[in-house]
């Protein structure tokens, strides 16, 4: 399978709100927003988020739109975000998005932040060289509690 990354376009916006409708996906990503299916909340943030100048790209599997990957925040501060959709789960997507997201941002450190128990965004950040240098809690509105939760950093 190849994975590439392109510019968010207007249209990968409907994917990128239907993914974060799939409750399982929701559960394993944990931080998501207070109410995922507010669709102008969802616009308004992508508004926000393709005006920063952050990076922000989508994720494509044999072409076809699998979800986004991005770097955003301040520098030094800087972190790593991605979602791919559960269709595409398990099959090397993310760590490969990841590694090209790298690629684009040769500036270290970076950052990540993954549910203490999401053990497969763990295994993609670890694969890409990030490592777990922190632990913290936050309110995870996809599953209506104060979770755990590791922060992890990329060095040069």
């Amino acid at each position: 399978m190849e994975i590439s990354l392109r510019e968010v376009r207007a249209e990968d916006l409907d994917l990128f709100f239907a993914q974060m409708q799939d409750p399982e996906a929701a559960r394993m990503a944990a931080f998501t927003p207070e109410d995922p299916a507010d669709r102008g909340r969802f616009d308004a943030h992508w508004a926000r988020v393709l005006a920063s100048g952050d990076i922000n790209r989508t994720v494509l599997a044999d072409g076809v739109p699998a979800g986004h990957a991005a770097v955003y925040g301040p520098p030094g501060e800087r972190e790593v975000t991605y979602w791919i959709g559960r269709g595409h789960w398990g099959r090397g997507v993310a760590t490969a998005a990841l590694r090209a997201l790298l690629e684009l941002v040769p500036e270290r450190p970076l950052y990540a932040r993954a549910a203490a128990d999401n053990a497969g965004s763990l295994r993609v950040l670890s694969k890409c060289g990030f490592r777990v240098t922190g632990k913290g809690r936050g309110f995870a509105h996809a599953r209506g509690e104060e979770i755990d939760e590791y922060v992890l950093t990329l060095d040069g």
